[in-house]
């Protein structure tokens, strides 16, 4: 049986005089199977301080690492230390075969590898091998190591003892390492953070900031598509987002959101769109010339039905909220499912998924699009990030009609990805508006409500003119602008302004006047 499993010959895996591919780079490039990966390791001809060292993004092991030389020894290794692709590994094990494989795992039965692969062949391809089941007795093994990753709800599989603890299945399903940073965050409690804030605020402060922090995310959120709607578009589209989370998400709901993001039909679609769809400019001749390709349209029925799977996966599994959400909202945005309208509906996912998992407070939500739009180029740079790569990856050509036509299978694309850094993205941004935005918002209206009260005890005014005079007087170094001076308030006395300004700056003195 050994015989049937291929060798790897040096020659096919030189890196250089001292550095030879390994794992699932030896691989590719043995087998020349070829999609994006995002991780490169080699072990070394001589002996490496530490065991491993970083060469210019190669991630390079000491020789002792060095595994048996054929396909067997390569999977085990990529495994057993390296971050688990399964885009990368699906195309492998495809091209490698069910006979291949049945007789790495009939050869290397003992070894806890073996059963690992086993598992991700028959639940990648969807194939049962020629293998009987393995016997009762036998312990069961996790499939990702809870110490590395972020995990889904065990699902044990007696045929292979192994515990299934993938976020997703096979038509979704992402990968979150445990980086230092995602740790930290989810130590730190954040929702417990707003509860803090909540209970030294009164209701109606607490009320009022919500409602700001809501509208400011609404604008926000057309604003990163390059749109100045009007207000009544933006108040509808607050009111969707307010309203996030009440219901189960389904696709029913999230074409729902979409018919109220987009509720004139005549140029936009209804539902899972039909045609292709790219993001990026166009040629001199119209042609286009694409930053980024959605998923096929035929695709997306999977797509979508795996999203949602998944989706209720994490819900089962106690799977940190910011995290879910970052892995359902970011994967919504690659599958790119409607003609229009995916970034807002990619943002308000976001917020679906805090309000539904009980991160946020009853009618809270965290203006995370108004963070991203503070600081729109790392927005971008994190969606380019993970989808550049796969460009190099999709056949399209243009269409008659001015759009493109995806000419390969892409959908394992969408499926499988490493979301670490995505998910450490949305965090810093959930992270900043709790504890920065909402406590300056609080604060904000606080001073406001001391100030207008001051104001109230030394003159009568309607409360709308008051409101204007704070707004004019904090936006102006706590002076009266002299043309304001000239025109609406000319009716006051010098010492009256004196006084107004006084009390504003009393009130204000403890706030720097910033908001969302």
């Amino acid at each position: 049986m050994q015989s049937t499993i291929p060798t790897i010959s040096d020659t096919e895996i030189t890196v250089d005089a001292s550095r030879r591919w390994v794992g699932y780079a030896a691989l590719q490039h043995s087998l020349g199977t070829e999609l994006p990966l995002r991780g490169i390791c080699a072990v070394a001809s001589e002996h490496v301080r530490g065991s491993v060292r970083m060469e210019n993004g190669i991630r390079v092991y000491d020789k002792r690492y060095q595994p048996e030389g054929n396909v067997a020894g390569h999977i085990f290794f990529a495994l057993k230390h390296e971050t688990l692709d399964l885009l990368v590994l699906k195309s492998i094990l495809i091209k490698l075969g069910a006979k291949t494989v049945t007789a790495i795992i009939t050869t290397y039965q003992g070894k806890q590898q073996a059963r690992r692969l086993w598992f991700l062949y028959e639940w990648l391809t969807d194939d049962r091998l020629s293998l009987e089941d393995i016997s009762p007795g036998v312990r069961y093994l996790p499939l990702l190591d809870p110490e590395n990753y972020f995990t889904g709800p065990q699902r044990q599989s007696p045929r292979h003892k192994i515990t299934n603890n993938l976020l997703g299945n096979r038509d979704f399903c992402p990968i979150v390492r445990k980086t230092e940073v995602l740790q930290a965050f989810t130590e730190a409690a954040l929702s417990l953070q707003v509860e803090q804030v909540m209970g030294r605020t009164s209701q109606d402060v607490w009320r009022r900031a919500a409602s700001f922090l809501l509208l400011a995310d609404s604008r926000a959120s057309f604003a990163i598509e390059g749109e100045r709607p009007a207000r009544n578009r933006i108040e509808r589209w607050a009111l969707v987002i307010q309203q996030a989370g009440r219901q189960p998400l389904s696709l029913s709901e999230i074409i729902e959101m979409h018919d109220k993001l987009i509720q004139d039909n005549r140029f936009v679609a209804k539902g899972l769109r039909s045609e292709g769809v790219f993001l990026g400019e166009r040629n001199r001749d119209g042609e286009p010339v694409p930053e980024f390709i959605g998923a096929r349209p035929q695709d997306l029925p999977s797509l979508m039905q795996g999203l949602l799977d998944s989706h209720r996966i994490m819900s089962g599994g106690s799977v940190d909220p910011v995290i879910h959400a970052a892995l359902i909202a970011f994967g919504f945005i690659f599958m790119h499912p409607f003609e229009d309208g995916n970034g807002r509906l990619h943002r308000a996912l976001v917020h679906h998924i805090l309000a539904e998992q009980k991160f946020a407070p009853a009618g809270m939500v965290f203006p995370v699009s108004a963070v991203m739009l503070e600081h729109i180029e790392k927005y971008r740079q994190a969606l380019r990030d993970f989808s550049a790569p796969l460009m190099t990856f999709i056949e399209w050509q243009p269409t008659p009609k001015g759009n493109i036509e995806v000419l390969n299978d892409t959908a394992d694309l969408y499926r499988f990805g490493d979301y670490t850094a995505l998910a450490e993205y949305l965090y810093t941004c959930v992270e900043h508006t709790i504890t920065t935005l909402l406590p300056k918002e609080v604060q904000y209206l606080k001073c406001y409500d001391l100030a207008l009260t001051s104001i109230g005890e030394h003159i009568d005014m309607p409360g709308n003119q008051i409101r204007d005079l704070i707004m004019f007087i904090t936006q102006n170094g706590m002076k009266l602008p002299l043309r304001r001076r000239q025109k609406e308030f000319s009716s006051l006395t010098d010492a009256e302004v004196l006084t107004i300004e006084k009390d504003i700056a009393d009130a204000f003195s403890k706030d720097d006047g910033s908001r969302v």
